[in-house]
């Protein structure tokens, strides 16, 4: 029999395994799903692609990265917080794109409306926001596509019926399998600096600059103060490195999905 310190020599050795093996998901995070893609290769990969990733954490080849950025802001609209963002994006002439709610553009269309006038883009997050990886294919299918009605009401911006956003960022294989089915590109994002947990403007700006990439989709929020306080700063960053601002839909036409999903670091919170 084993002894009390073998035993725990063992379970240490399961655990670290398994920690290991969690962070070969975490490396291999897609930030783009698009409808030809292997999704059960994506999200189960090989013993041999998760050794790789650990060696070399996903290094993207060598050579230039285009650097472009889509600043991203989830859920709403909201009466106050979206105007005020709005507003802001086009003063500093940077264009969003806004996964809109279904049932808040109910409530709010001429918020909707106005978004569009701004020639932001408005793109597709489900009807009701549930977590879509709870759900069965039916129900997914129907958050999915009712979305897109609501917001097909009172815009006619293609993306409300090709990108979607996941509530949450939380899926299956069977999740994306659906929204495939459907002809919609799924977009999650390459930094989540966590606005929707009520960080400060100073931390926020801080993780964003730390942690860009190029190519970058950046994941916020509207209806975070916060996250309107900093982007002056934050756009004058990036422009300052030699960055361009674009849409989702401008970024996907602009580079690939092995770019997106494996982007070069590119910090630039350094001297």
């Amino acid at each position: 029999m084993l002894g009390a310190a073998a035993v725990a020599l063992l379970a240490l050795a399961v655990y670290g395994g398994y920690r290991l093996y969690r962070r070969t998901d975490a490396l291999g995070a897609p930030a783009i799903v698009t409808p030809t893609m292997d999704v059960h290769r994506l999200l189960s990969p090989s013993l041999a692609v998760r050794w790789d990733r650990l060696v070399h954490g996903n290094a993207p080849p060598s050579g230039p990265r285009p650097k472009l950025i889509a600043l991203t802001f989830d859920d709403g609209p909201y009466p106050v917080d979206t105007p005020l963002l709005v507003d802001v994006l086009d003063d500093l002439r940077v264009p969003g794109t806004f996964f809109l709610i279904g049932r808040d553009a109910q409530q709010y269309p001429e918020l909707v409306r106005r978004i569009a006038a701004h020639h932001d883009e408005i793109a597709d997050h489900t009807l009701t926001h549930p977590d879509l990886d709870r759900l069965d294919d039916a129900a997914v299918r129907g958050e999915i596509l009712g979305g897109a009605a609501e917001l097909g009401k009172f815009v006619s911006d293609p993306a409300v019926r090709t990108l979607l956003r996941p509530p949450h960022g939380r899926y299956r294989e069977a999740t994306l399998r659906v929204a495939q089915a459907a002809g919609y590109d799924v977009i999650l994002w390459n930094d989540d600096p966590g606005d929707w947990r009520q960080v400060g403007a100073d931390e926020l700006q801080r993780h964003i600059l730390a942690h860009a990439t190029a190519p970058e989709i950046l994941l916020l929020h509207s209806g975070r103060l916060a996250t309107i306080d900093i982007l002056p700063a934050l756009v004058a960053r990036y422009r300052a490195a030699g960055y361009r601002f674009v849409t989702v839909g401008q970024l996907l036409a602009a580079v690939g999905p092995d770019q997106l999903n494996h982007p070069r670091k590119n910090r630039l919170d350094g001297p």
